[in-house]
């Protein structure tokens, strides 16, 4: 594993994760907008989440603009991103799948939602959540430079701690009780929690 092929792999995984996103998008496109808390704070956290996580590996593969904070590559860092952002790419992926239509990109409920507590869902409320956490850490392995490597720990951290509390309340406003005893049952990004036995 060198600097160029972990620098590839980075680069693979935001093809993919827009492969796997697309489809969902124009499909949600399509339903109506019963309720968003899409505001300013909103727009923002999306917008540095891209900047950290997609912008500035692009610049750093097209150009040597960011090549002075560049360090020395540990090829064991490169291998353990590898098999991290695996793991990040299925769970974004089955994420998606098991959403279906109810997925959305930023804080609103559209036409016919429903709460989906089956799949990744079961025990984890926020897999797409923890799916990008895993992302982050492999992205700072992958990527030896002391800009791009942690700017998506630092840009979706800040989106993570100021957005889910607000997503959760969305959650309750819209499910209620339904929400807030599969809040009792399951973790925010780690499958903990009492689960309901299996049919």
């Amino acid at each position: 594993m060198d600097r160029t092929l972990a620098l590839g792999i980075l680069l693979a995984a935001i093809l993919l994760s827009s492969l796997i996103r697309t489809p969902y998008a124009l499909r949600r496109r399509r339903i109506k907008i019963n309720s968003s808390d899409k505001d300013l704070q909103e727009r923002i956290l999306l917008g540095l989440a891209g900047l950290g996580m997609m912008l500035l590996p692009l610049v750093y593969a097209a150009t040597s603009w960011l090549d002075f904070a560049d360090y020395g590559f540990q090829p064991w860092a490169g291998w353990a991103g590898s098999f991290i952002m695996m793991a990040a790419m299925w769970l974004f992926w089955r994420s998606h799948h098991d959403l279906g239509d109810n997925w959305s990109v930023t804080l609103e409920i559209r036409d016919q939602q429903g709460l989906v507590t089956h799949g990744v869902y079961r025990s984890m409320r926020h897999p797409m959540y923890a799916s990008i956490w895993l992302w982050c850490i492999a992205q700072a392995l992958l990527v030896a430079n002391w800009l791009v490597g942690p700017a998506g720990l630092v840009a979706f951290g800040l989106m993570y701690w100021l957005r889910v509390p607000r997503e959760e309340a969305m959650m309750l406003r819209e499910f209620g009780n339904e929400y807030a005893q599969y809040m009792q049952r399951s973790g925010r990004i780690l499958p903990f929690g009492q689960h309901p036995p299996a049919h």
